[in-house]
């Protein structure tokens, strides 16, 4: 059967722009983004594993070794089966420190350059066979269809139309672990297309070559024993070494690492797929055996391609070709690209940056986008190169055992990495170049050169003399990997940064970075420090996605949130530019200070971790993180105000009610320095610190809502072995404390004041009845007018004086409301006001001060006359002493909530806040020494709480800005009729 060249062509370029279709639907947001977001779309995208190798040569593989064909697929079912303890761990790596590769992940673990470039070198020459398998399947592909006799030329045409395809879909981006949709949903659906296409050519072959299972059945039990006893069946040792290369590449040959974490949404869409990829494999591994017994059935001839290629000899009709080729294509395609992808990054940030470390260019992105792209054509078309160096003399299962036994030596590396922290770079590097020299010279060159392999095979395992080769060589290199990254790490010192980066990549390490300054005090520091390095235009971008993704601001200056920002550049600059050139630049201008003390570990920091690993714990350890978690809890929760402080006075703790009282959160301020706290904190805990073991007591402090009392106790923590040292300060508030202790005081005062009113009252007593006998007298002694007149002034102002002596007497009492009530009439406001006004008149100063009586006639209350006329001349006498000459004092009364509002007005110049709030205790006055006493407006609260009113102060006035308003309630007298037509301004 043939297709034309057209033909084949046409369908390369549909399925092409199909993909292209896809990825830009998928980028314009046509398809909606649950779609796209889907776990199970990410799970079809990790069908890539399934490569040209998986489409043809399982056929082959099961011709062969029977059921050992099902290797391919049961070892990457089982290293996703194995997600939460093998996978799960080096996601969060990769996420956390944007690691797109395994050079970035080596790089990052072993804190070497070399590592990196060693890992990029190694997989470099073993994935040029998995390159050179996909490109000489579609060369033999075209030349069995067509019969073009070039199909070298057809596969360079292919692999041009590909790397236009990568660039597309792969290198729009500068950061490898940029989220590239687009890719993941386009290798989605050639996964799609592969199941599908492989499923109906199984359907056909079952219900079309066989009448269905039963005739199937039929056939195995009869003439098909035959073919079944001709396939060689692995032994033991080899089935299981295969299964463990399938097992390695699962996840370490570099298209599976890109798609599995570089690609990856999240946690959960890659542990569903734990069971979706297993799924999937099952399926796409039903096929091969259908197709292989339907071609024996009809006794079909393999083509002179090969075994690989029965099913396009066993389907002859244009349709189903197609659809081999087109399940082909799919899986060359999707493989071709994610490999060029993920290596492109590989060799562009560990051989092309470490050998020209990227400076100030003009357009630093650009620069690095279009190094990645060069890279990109340059890996597909190394793998036609290799393909024609070959010279088609291998065939697809020989290509691939090389690949996969060259990507298994770094499963020995990487089991080190996340479960042996005593792993180094020496043990690392001298284990990778042990096992990998063997490879090449058991496999790799002989494949090149068609040598005999130069492999030694150790006395005692000549056994393996008989053997094949990918297997003898697989055991030897692997043993010769591990047993050499195992004794050269016992007998070789590790770094402090090793062993920082193995407590990162470990399983079950806790990390403790440690609490170092640095030289950059502000986010806006790390722009002018990093711009030398990448210039002002980068360094602007970059520090502002870091703060953005961390919710600073530029000015953060706290060195626990200088120390994150930190991390977090470094990780951004490894996604952009890899792992060891971003160390350097970030070690380089953005350096750690080291200080007198040596630096103890981060504590925020590492309980941070912890609550973020709580769910994963088990056993004992969660025992411990439940108890950490109650005295944390306790402290937190604590009614009384707590912080911490360690050896370098940096804040590791603010309680929940040291937040309440301060007003200020503690996730704004831990991590801070002491002295950097805002006011009035850092000076008050500076003299804190300058008096330790002892305590400040009831310290004055202005906070948001008013003064507060704060009491502060210290206590310094010894640093015993390895314990980590630091001071701990308790705040307590004795505001509530410091009021009653005032209140009691001033109860004191006031009784003392009384025991002097009562002295007072007794010596006045006696001369005003004297004076008042007198001035009785001389109505017997004259009939002058003037003389009566002013005798009985005289009189009426002794009496005022002898209820003042009274009123101090009950005073001094505490006053007796019963007895005052008794004297409690039905009184006119207008007429008290008349009075008060016609009193404070016979005093000599404020003569050029002018009063008006503004109180409404017919406005009643209900108290006693005297005292109330006592109240309003204290007032009026206030409001003339604080008012400028010619100015006006107004007394004014309207109806007020069920009583009577009098109010006495000045315009002077107010008062003073700071004595507003104590004008009414004794001893309180305005007034310049030696002009007040100070008791004038404490006996006019007293009189008005024995009439059972009010007293309120309003200075300054809102509509003068200046002036004094003091208003008094008072009951309103029993049966007085109000205005109903009146308005009430206070209503």
């Amino acid at each position: 059967m043939s297709i034309s060249l057209a033909g084949l062509t046409a369908l390369v370029v549909g399925y092409l722009a199909l993909l292209l279709v896809v990825a830009g639907a998928t980028r314009r947001g046509w398809i909606p983004a649950r779609v796209v977001h889907h776990p199970l779309v990410y799970g079809l995208s990790l069908g890539i594993y399934v490569n040209a190798w998986g489409i043809y040569g399982s056929v082959a593989l099961a011709t062969q070794i029977g059921y050992g064909y099902l290797d391919f697929y049961l070892g990457v079912a089982g290293a996703f089966l194995l997600a939460p303890v093998l996978l799960v761990p080096i996601l969060r790596l990769t996420r956390t420190y944007q690691l797109a590769s395994l050079a970035d992940l080596f790089a990052f673990r072993f804190r070497s350059r070399w590592i990196g470039a060693l890992v990029t070198l190694i997989t470099l020459l073993a994935v040029l066979p998995l390159l050179a398998q996909q490109v000489r399947v579609v060369g033999d592909v075209a030349h069995l269809l067509t019969g073009s006799a070039s199909p070298a030329l057809l596969a360079l045409l292919f692999c041009a139309l590909v790397a236009a395809m990568a660039l597309v879909l792969g290198a729009r981006r500068t950061h490898l672990t940029a989220d590239h949709a687009s890719l993941v949903a386009a290798v989605a659906v050639e996964s799609l297309v592969k199941l599908v296409a492989l499923l109906v050519l199984a359907g056909v072959a079952l219900y079309g070559v066989f009448a269905g299972p039963g005739d199937l059945q039929h056939w195995l039990d009869g003439p098909g024993q035959s073919f079944q006893v001709i396939a060689r069946r692995l032994d033991p040792g080899q089935w299981r070494t295969l299964l463990l290369l399938f097992f390695a590449a699962a996840f370490l040959s570099p298209h599976m690492f890109h798609m599995a974490f570089a690609q990856a949404p999240s946690r959960q869409a890659l542990l569903q797929s734990s069971w979706q990829l297993p799924l999937y494999l099952l399926l796409m591994a039903l096929p091969a055996p259908l197709i292989l017994w339907a071609a024996q059935y009809r006794d079909v001839a393999p083509p002179q391609a090969g075994l690989a290629y029965l099913v396009f000899t066993l389907f002859d009709t244009p349709g189903l070709a197609g659809l081999a080729l087109l399940a082909g294509l799919a899986a060359v395609c999707g493989t071709l690209i994610v490999i060029a992808l993920s290596l492109a990054g590989m060799v562009l940030n560990h051989l092309v940056l470490v050998a020209h470390p990227p400076g100030r260019h003009d357009d630093l992105y650009r620069w690095l986008l279009g190094l990645r792209r060069v890279l990109i054509v340059a890996v597909i078309l190394g793998g036609w190169v290799f393909y024609r160096a070959l010279g088609g003399e291998h065939d697809l299962a020989s290509l691939g055992l090389v690949a996969f036994v060259g990507i298994a030596q770094f499963l020995p590396g990487m089991l080190a990495l996340l479960y042996w922290p005593g792993a180094n770079r020496k043990g690392m590097v001298c284990g990778l170049i042990a096992g990998s020299l063997l490879w090449l010279a058991g496999q790799w060159l002989p494949m090149l050169t068609g040598w005999p392999a130069l492999l030694f095979i150790p006395p005692g395992l000549e056994l393996l003399a008989g053997e094949p080769v990918w297997y003898t060589v697989t055991l030897i290199s692997l043993a010769a990997n591990t047993l050499t990254l195992i004794l050269v790490s016992l007998v070789t010192r590790t770094s402090e940064a090793e062993r920082a980066a193995a407590e990162a990549c470990s399983v079950d390490a806790v990390i403790r970075p440690k609490r170092l300054p640095l030289s950059a005090r502000t986010g806006e520091d790390f722009k002018r420090h990093l711009s030398d390095a990448l210039g002002p235009e980068v360094a602007d971008r970059e520090v502002d996605a870091a703060l953005d993704a961390l919710g600073m601001s530029p000015q953060e200056s706290r060195p626990y949130a200088l120390r994150r920002l930190r991390g977090r550049l470094q990780a951004n600059l490894s996604g952009l530019m890899g792992p060891s050139v971003a160390r350097d630049i970030v070690d380089r201008f953005l350096p750690y200070q080291q200080g007198p003390k040596a630096a103890t570990d981060d504590v925020h920091y590492v309980e941070s971790l912890l609550e973020a690993y709580r769910s994963r714990l088990t056993g004992l350890a969660r025992e411990l993180d439940g108890l950490r978690r109650y005295h944390r809890r306790t402290l937190t929760q604590l009614p009384i105000g707590l912080c911490a402080f360690g050896d370098d006075d940096e804040l590791l703790m603010w309680n929940d009610a040291l937040a309440r009282l301060s007003g200020i959160a503690g996730a704004s301020v831990i991590g801070a320095r002491r002295e950097s706290l805002p006011a009035p904190w850092a000076g008050l805990l500076e003299r804190t610190f300058e008096r330790p073991g002892s305590h400040l007591y009831k310290q004055p402090v202005e906070l948001v809502g008013g003064t507060r009392y704060l009491t502060l106790h210290t206590a310094d923590l010894a640093v015993e072995d390895d314990e980590r040292g630091g001071t701990v300060v308790l705040i307590e508030d004795h505001s509530e404390m410091k009021w009653l202790e005032d209140e009691l005081v001033h109860a004191e005062r006031l009784a003392s004041i009384g025991r002097l009113a009562a002295g007072v009252a007794h010596e006045i007593g006696n001369p005003i009845t004297g004076i008042s006998s007198l001035a009785q007298n001389l109505r017997y002694d004259t009939d002058d007018a003037l003389v009566l007149d002013t005798a009985h002034q005289i009189q009426a102002l002794t009496d005022r004086v002898s209820r003042i002596v009274g009123s101090l007497v009950g005073f001094a009492h505490g006053g007796d409301r019963g007895n005052a009530g008794s004297r409690h009439a039905t009184l006119d406001v207008q007429a008290i006001a008349d009075e008060a006004l016609h009193l404070i008149r016979l005093a000599r100063s404020g003569q050029d001060i002018e009063y008006r009586n503004a109180c409404p006639a017919a406005l009643t209350v209900q108290g006693d006359a005297q005292r109330l006329v006592q109240v309003l001349v204290n007032l009026l006498g206030n409001a003339r002493d604080a008012s400028p000459p010619g100015g006006l004092v107004v007394v004014d009364a309207r109806r007020h909530d069920g009583g009577v509002r009098i109010t006495v007005t000045d315009a002077g110049h107010g008062i003073d806040a700071s004595i507003r709030d104590h004008l009414f205790e004794p001893f309180t006055t305005t007034k310049p020494p030696g002009e007040g006493t100070g008791l004038g407006l404490s006996l006019v609260y007293s009189i008005v709480q024995e009439h059972h009113g009010q007293v309120r102060v309003e200075s300054p006035l809102p509509e003068l800005g200046h002036g004094t308003r003091i208003s008094l309630w008072l009951p309103q007298a029993p049966h007085a009729d109000r205005d109903a037509d009146e308005p009430d301004p206070d209503r």
